[in-house]
Formats: C-alpha cells, structure tokens, sequence
C-alpha cells in the first residue's frame, strides 16, 4: 500500500502505510537537562528534550505555556513511585510525550531538526534514539498503579521527616539572626510568592489584598519573576537565585542569598556576577522557609503566602524526602500566616449577568418609588424624559 501523508497542524503528520497510521512530527529541538531552565528559553512549536525523572506538574505546565510541540523525555515521566501529574498535565494539552528515550538525544545540536515517528527519533532517514510513546490511558494507568506504593513512601517520608525535625528544632524554633535589612516590616503585612502550584490563579486572587493592603513583597527565587509579570515591583528577593530571571534579580528589590547551616550560599556567585550587592540568611531548609521565619522575625504582622509547598507530593515533585525545615517553620510563624494556596478555586465561576442585573434593579426599584412619591422629582423625572425624546427626535 503506498503511504499518503496529509497536514494535521504544526507539522505533524499522520503517515499511513501497511502497518497502520503513524504519528509524525517534524520541529527543531532545545536540550536542557534542567526543564524549568529549558521552559524560559525554548521557542513556541520547538521539540523539548528533558531529562526529568517523574515530571512534576509544574514543570509540564510551563513547558505547556511555551506552548513546546512535544517533549522527549531521556527518564520515565513517571516512575510509578507515586502519581505525579506531570505527563497527564501534556497529554491533557495535546502535547505528545515520547519517554525513556537514549541519553544520546542529549548531545543532539540545539536548532537541529528532527522527526518524531511513532516511537523513533529521527535526523533525516537515520534512527537516532527510540522511546516509549506515552498516551493518556498509560498513564492512568501508571497513575493508579503508583497508589500501591504510596503507603511505602509516606511511611519514608514521614521517617524522614521527624529524623530532620529532631535535628534542626533548636535551630528553626530558637532565636534566629537574621541580617540587617532594608526594608522595614514594622507594621506591616508581608505577602511571600512562590513558584508552586496555582500560583498565577491565587495572585490574582488577591490581588485586591495587594492593592488594598500594601503588604511587603517578597519573591522566593522564581516567584519574583511571577511579581514582575503582574506589575508588582518586589520589595525583597531570597533564595538560591537558580531560577529567577536576570532581569527579576536587577528589579532593585532587597536581595538575600539563602545559606545553608554548614555556610554554603550558592546563589552569591549568580549575585556577584550580575555585580549586586546581596545579603546572606543561613537558615536549613527550603528558601520558602526561610522567607517565612525572615518575615516573622522581622516583625510583619500577616504573613499570607502564594503557591507554596505544603504536602507530601509537593515535596516529592521538588526531589526531596521529608518537610522538616517546612513542619517546623509553619509550627513557629502559624498564628501569623495565612496560606493562600488554592485559594482561587474558592471563586470558581466567574460572575454571571443575573445578580449583576439583580443587583442594578435593587438600587433602581427605591429610586423610582422616591421619584414617584415626590411631586418635585416626578416632575423632574417628566422633564429629563421630554428632553430625551427631543434629543433622539421621538
């Protein structure tokens, strides 16, 4: 039988031939083994190549909003360790996903074209690496599956966990020193943005708090990137400063360098290159934590926090074992904070036309009954009317 290949959109092509009909799919690649470095800088209809074991949702969501053509993936996207969103957040997206494929995709030039061809990666007639294509009734599949093992992992998690927190309580729920700072919280509220899960929704959800408000802004690493998209300016930047934008770092915000207890700081290096004068917090745990007990030692009076990690699939998806620093921080600074994770799904539909219309013939209905009952306004009301029909000629 010949073959017979026809246009679907974005150069992806159906081939049918004797073996049935094959998904084809031309695009020129960008290779990062970092995905959420490789989402900033890859090109819409460009072809992902990751190497991400478990991909988490997040990093699926902002490989969907660089609106990528399709990903290849060097790792399982999901292992069966536990359910992680990631491949159904592509799937759901239209966004084919070939996974497992040979590390050798990782040395392809950056800009080279290739094609995808059912389960094959080719450079023109040459077979370069082959995967395993992903589809969504797989990884539903994968997804259920993985919940067998979700007893193990929590009981790991949880060991891990308490292990950590006997370790660093003195520390976190002790005095801390915190540096000398800038920006003053006394009297104020703090808002700490992180980039987690839903956290475009849940800023705008608030963003009535902000303008009201006018709390401290303080942006965890790439979440300085997220107030800088909406308009805001941060008051204040922490982390390790690996996934925030050069132009986000220069904004002119307040910047501390997240340490570690045994002193390292990996982020000072990116801040005395760009030639920014930083501050070092040493503090174990996630930066997130180090914002809060920042804000809460600092005086703020409302700590509220946007997009951050606060259960064990949270934590899972960031590659780590156990929320210590996190259990103990939220223990400390609770009677303050106001985790506003999730709280965009409060307002699911948006605000129909009726009670708007209700609501503009509540205050319309008294206004025509005191129009009515007063002769001065009756006549008024004659006279605005008469003057309107002149106008339209009626």
């Amino acid at each position: 039988m010949p073959e017979a290949n026809f246009l679907i959109g974005r150069n992806i092509l159906k081939v049918k031939s004797s073996m049935g009909i094959e998904m084809v799919i031309t695009g020129r690649v960008r290779i990062d083994y970092k995905t959420k470095n490789l989402a900033k800088r890859i090109q819409p209809h460009e072809i992902a190549v990751i190497n991400h074991l478990d991909l988490d949702e997040l990093a699926a969501l902002s490989l969907v909003r660089a609106r990528v053509k399709a990903v290849i993936n060097c790792q399982p996207s999901i292992s069966g360790k536990y359910p992680n969103l990631g491949p159904l957040t592509l799937l759901e997206n239209d966004i084919p996903l070939l996974d497992s494929v040979n590390s050798s995709v990782m040395t392809l030039t950056e800009g080279q074209l290739i094609e995808i061809r059912g389960e094959g990666v080719y450079c023109g007639e040459l077979l370069y690496a082959k995967g395993v294509r992903q589809t969504k009734e797989a990884v539903l599949a994968a997804m259920d599956s993985s919940k067998t093992n979700m007893q193990q992992s929590l009981e790991s998690f949880l060991d891990n966990t308490l292990f950590y927190a006997h370790h660093e309580r003195d520390i976190i729920l002790g005095d801390l020193k915190i540096p000398q700072l800038d920006t003053s919280f006394a009297g104020k509220q703090a808002l700490i943005v992180v980039r987690g899960k839903s956290y475009c929704e849940d800023l705008k959800a608030v963003k009535s708090y902000i303008s009201e408000m006018r709390p401290v802004l303080i942006g965890v690493d790439g979440g300085a990137d997220i107030l800088v998209e909406y308009g805001y300016k941060p008051d204040l930047i922490i982390g390790d400063m690996d996934s925030i934008s050069d132009d986000a770092l220069s904004c002119g915000a307040e910047i501390l360098v997240h340490a570690y207890t045994d002193g390292a700081a990996p982020g000072l290096e990116r801040t005395r290159k760009l030639e920014l004068e930083a501050k070092i917090f040493s503090v174990p745990g996630t930066s997130e934590d180090a914002a809060m007990l920042l804000a809460y030692h600092a005086g703020a009076e409302l700590i509220v926090a946007v997009g951050t990690h606060s259960n064990m699939i949270d934590f899972l998806e960031k590659g780590r074992k156990g929320m210590a620093s996190t259990l103990l921080t939220r223990l400390k600074v609770g009677s303050i904070l106001v985790d506003a994770k999730g709280v965009s799904k409060l307002y699911g539909k948006p605000l129909g036309l009726r009670p708007v219309f209700q609501l503009v013939m509540a205050a319309v209905f008294p206004l025509v009954i005191i129009i009515t009952a007063s002769s001065l306004l009756s006549q008024l009301g004659r006279l605005l009317i008469l003057k309107f029909r002149l106008l339209l000629r009626i």
